[in-house]
């Protein structure tokens, strides 16, 4: 299902357009540009930087009509529902295996972003996705945002789709396994405009990407801050990896690189007999 396919819900809220003149364009953003529709933002930019385009690029859509997140998947979202942006950035001090720091970067910025924009607890399932929900008066959790980070040579461009004014009946129905999706409006948000949670991300972003790039990689700092609004530690977890492979576990820690860190072992073994399997990426399900 594609944004053209869409509906408005019952009782459809007004959506406007994205005012770009309102989001900062200071600090490493100088420029952000808005489109009303395309494609996929993330693929615009990886042709823009394999063009040569600066660090710092941002691409917002208004629409999508070939978004994708991990592994192919299709992304879905009523016009101007959800803010879906791309960010071009050119790590070059930084490593190659480090860079596996860049989606779990970007979800620290977004739960920030959201939770100061609108006081909402969000928190982080490994890799790439922005949970919400679980409290008293929204007890299921859901899927409120996912990340895509996409390299072409020196350059990696990271996209992030965060619903926003969705109504439940304009969400997609979750996959096999799959977590549903929520957004700000489904949780009672009283802020669905866009402009300042754009801010608020960007900013987020920006301190936390400086600092780790002078760092040249070392994700010190970071990891502590990933660490405690990751939901995933410290839960049985089934991995499913490129290529068909699927590991369980328990998920206990996460590496310098960024790879997810698995205690595997047959049932019944105690835990000092497990193997320790790092997990670039894979498909995370929560089992408990």
């Amino acid at each position: 299902m594609k944004a053209d396919d869409f509906t408005p819900g019952q009782g459809a809220l007004e959506r406007k357009p994205l005012d770009v003149s309102a989001v900062p364009t200071d600090g490493m953003w100088p420029t952000i540009e808005v489109v009303t529709r395309t494609g996929s933002t993330n693929a615009d930019l990886l042709t823009r930087a394999r063009q040569g385009a600066p660090e710092g690029l941002v691409l917002v859509a208004e629409a999508q009509t070939a978004g994708r997140g991990r592994l192919d998947r299709e992304w879905v979202s009523p016009p101007r529902a959800a803010l879906t942006f791309s960010m071009l950035l050119r790590p070059a001090v930084v490593t190659a295996p480090r860079r596996g720091w860049l989606p779990l970067l970007t979800g620290v910025a977004v739960v920030a972003g959201i939770r100061g924009a609108t006081g909402i607890s969000t928190t982080l399932k490994w890799p790439n996705d922005v949970l919400a929900g679980g409290t008293r008066s929204h007890p299921q959790v859901g899927k409120l945002a996912g990340i895509l980070a996409e390299a072409t040579g020196d350059a990696v461009v990271v996209g992030v789709g965060l619903n926003v004014s969705t109504q439940a009946d304009e969400l997609p129905p979750p996959g096999p396994g799959a977590l549903p999706a929520t957004s700000l409006h489904v949780l009672g948000s009283r802020l669905l405009d866009r402009e300042p949670l754009l801010t608020g991300i960007l900013l987020a972003f920006e301190r936390r990407y400086q600092a780790w790039r002078q760092a040249k990689g070392n994700p010190a700092a970071l990891r502590a801050e990933y660490l405690e609004y990751c939901e995933t530690l410290g839960r049985q977890v089934r991995v499913e990896r490129p290529g068909g492979q699927v590991l369980s576990g328990e998920a206990v820690d996460v590496d310098s690189d960024g790879r997810l860190v698995v205690l595997v072992s047959p049932e019944g073994a105690v835990r000092a007999g497990r193997a320790v399997v790092p997990v670039a990426a894979g498909d995370v399900v929560h089992l408990r």
